[in-house]
């Protein structure tokens, strides 16, 4: 009996160890398999090291070769990129002649580029030859790391392209996010940037895009010539991925129906001490409806001066189907009010905007905003390839309300906060300009080594080295100052930066010395004001007495009349830019109007444009 269950235990034995056997070669092979097939280049999946021991024992060229790519695209996902760099400079004159691993040497080498030098630097690396035959997904990295780097290089003509040459090689169910992508892009960009670059016979799917978006820019404040066009375009490109599902906005700007009012009402304090200042706008109206509009609208002005809510009701009772105004933020918030309780409104333009409102969708809201100012400047510096800006601002509520308006788009800009100094006039203003240049330290640490090595020592202050533009927000009569103080504050050691201000520091007499010490400093305005012309001068004969703030309202008021008519596409489709004197407009899904400035600069005391 012991016997038999002793050979019963050698054979379990036995067959166990059989087992074991079969189990590790089997585990062996599909382990031999599994590194057979991750020698693709599409993801890295294994540590270095893993492809480092295969790649050693690697027999064919090209094999090796693959599992050298893994170890160093391993390598770069970890943020080890000198061992990448050394494993892709040890092997590139060995490297086999096979596109496929070629190409994938030059990607690897474009993010290195990318993380270690500049977006540029890895662009100039990032070039196929045309002629290369490569697999899909090769191709969809390719162009999607382009889009990338011409994303953060603020190039968004050439990221379309390499947007629409991606969704070639991508399957249908992601292609939608990348159409998406595309129209976002294309959005803010004005209509004679689309125009001049959708001719592009080698590549008819960025010419679409570009195509379909001059359309909608050009014809969206007319909707039957917009259905003809796009109608023409779909005919034209019937296999373009717009042309299959038109992008949301467009087809909701189609649906909306434009006002056409054929009585217009304008809210203006006509009389008592405001109507000097409303005086400009109403005439940017009547001049406005004098050169090309529609003689067979009418326009009337109400006065405010008696109260808002008597007015409104005067403009409702004599049949307004359009309303421009009223301008005094007590105003706009009593007539706020009012339409807040009422069913339907009339459609309205605001000439004013209060931080608080409930968005309705025919209320509108149009004013000269300082804060919306520095918002624009914000991304004027950003598109500048401004690194580290420094904000000088005026200790006041406007200067607070456009320092932070500056540091909120900033920070959606580029995630960083914007440094702000805030100054008080008089002499506290060069003591905040030296401690905002780090002035300060520097002389408090020649004074430290000159109690240790006499009086005799020879020595120059430093300035900051990390900042590369100020952004000044301040009065003209502030900027007399400041800009000097800036100049002379800076270190003989360093190149001063980029000077960048806004409207409220233009000077009225430009050929004055006060211009002259302006010399390269940017500065933000109305394009109306920005280059002169037959119109400005006629205005300038006309009112002499007006300063540079009257003649803004003066072409806010023009630019007030010709939105009529266009605010219903321009909230429904935000691409859609009306090029106004007062600036490049556009319209948020709040109803609030954006300005886009124009800029210009400094020059031997001439301002002259950018």
């Amino acid at each position: 009996m012991l016997k038999r269950l002793n050979t019963t235990k050698l054979v379990c034995a036995m067959i166990f160890s059989v087992l074991l056997v079969g189990c590790a070669t089997e585990q062996q092979r599909k382990q031999r398999e599994y590194i057979e097939i991750s020698t693709s280049l599409v993801a890295a999946e294994h540590p270095a090291k893993i492809y480092l021991t295969e790649a050693k024992n690697s027999s064919l060229p090209e094999k090796r070769d693959r599992y050298l790519l893994l170890a160093a695209h391993a390598y770069i996902n970890n943020g080890n990129v000198n061992s990448a760099t050394n494993i892709l400079t040890s092997m590139q004159k060995s490297m086999v002649n096979v596109p496929t691993v070629q190409a994938e040497h030059i990607y690897l080498r474009a993010r290195i580029a990318e993380k270690t030098t500049s977006n540029e630097a890895a662009l100039e690396i990032l070039q196929y030859p045309p002629h290369w035959q490569l697999p899909r997904w090769q191709m969809a990295s390719y162009h999607q790391f382009k889009a990338k780097l011409y994303k953060n290089t603020q190039q968004s003509i050439d990221q379309v392209k390499q947007l629409s040459l991606l969704s070639n090689y991508l399957p249908k169910s992601e292609t939608t996010t990348v159409n998406n992508a595309i129209w976002a892009i294309l959005q803010p960009l004005q209509e004679e940037t689309v125009q001049s670059f959708m001719r592009d016979p080698s590549n008819p799917i960025f010419a679409g895009w570009l195509q379909l978006s001059y359309i909608a820019k050009h014809y969206a404040v007319e909707p039957t010539q917009l259905v003809r066009y796009l109608g023409e375009w779909q005919r034209n490109n019937p296999y373009h991925p717009a042309a299959i599902k038109l992008p949301a906005d467009l087809e909701k700007a189609l649906s909306a129906k434009p006002f056409r009012p054929q009585n217009i009402a304008v809210l203006l304090p006509l009389t008592g001490p405001r109507a000097v200042v409303a005086e400009p706008i109403r005439q940017g109206i009547i001049a406005s409806y004098l050169s090309e509009y529609d003689s067979n609208v009418a326009v009337n002005f109400y006065d405010t001066q008696l109260g808002i809510i008597a007015a409104y009701n005067e403009a409702v009772t004599q049949g307004a189907e359009f309303i421009i105004g009223p301008l005094l933020p007590n105003e706009v918030e009593e007539l706020q009010k009012l339409n807040d309780k009422q069913k339907s409104t009339i459609p309205q333009l605001y000439l004013n905007q209060t931080e608080h409102f409930n968005p309705q969708p025919n209320q509108f809201y149009f004013s000269l905003s300082p804060a919306q100012e520095a918002s624009d400047a914000a991304h004027k510096l950003f598109s500048d390839g401004v690194k580290l800006p420094l904000l000088l601002a005026s200790n006041d509520p406007i200067g607070k309300r456009m320092a932070e308006s500056f540091k909120q788009t900033w920070l959606s800009l580029t995630s960083d906060n914007a440094e702000v100094h805030y100054y008080d006039a008089g002499d506290q203003m060069k003591v905040t300009v030296q401690a905002a240049l780090g002035v300060n330290d520097s002389q408090a640490r020649i004074s430290r080594m000159r109690d240790l090595l006499g009086s005799r020592l020879e020595s120059d202050f430093r300035s900051r080295q990390d900042i590369d533009a100020i952004y000044l927000i301040s009065g003209s009569q502030d900027l007399a100052l400041l800009k000097p103080f800036l100049d002379v504050n800076f270190s003989v050691f360093s190149t001063p930066v980029a000077l960048y201000t806004s409207s409220r520091s233009r000077v009225e007499n430009e050929s004055s010395q006060a211009a002259q010490d302006l010399n390269n400093l940017m500065i933000s305005d109305i394009p109306w004001l920005m280059r002169p012309s037959n119109e400005t001068q006629m205005v300038s004969q006309l009112w002499s007495s007006w300063n540079n703030s009257q003649k803004r309202l003066y072409v806010m008021g023009f630019d007030s009349l010709e939105l009529v008519n266009r605010l219903a596409q321009m909230r429904a489709f935000p691409g859609y830019q009306f090029m106004g004197r007062s600036g490049a407009l556009s319209v948020k899904p709040n109803g609030v109007i954006e300005r886009q400035l124009s800029w210009g600069k400094y020059t031997q005391g001439q301002l002259k444009p950018l």
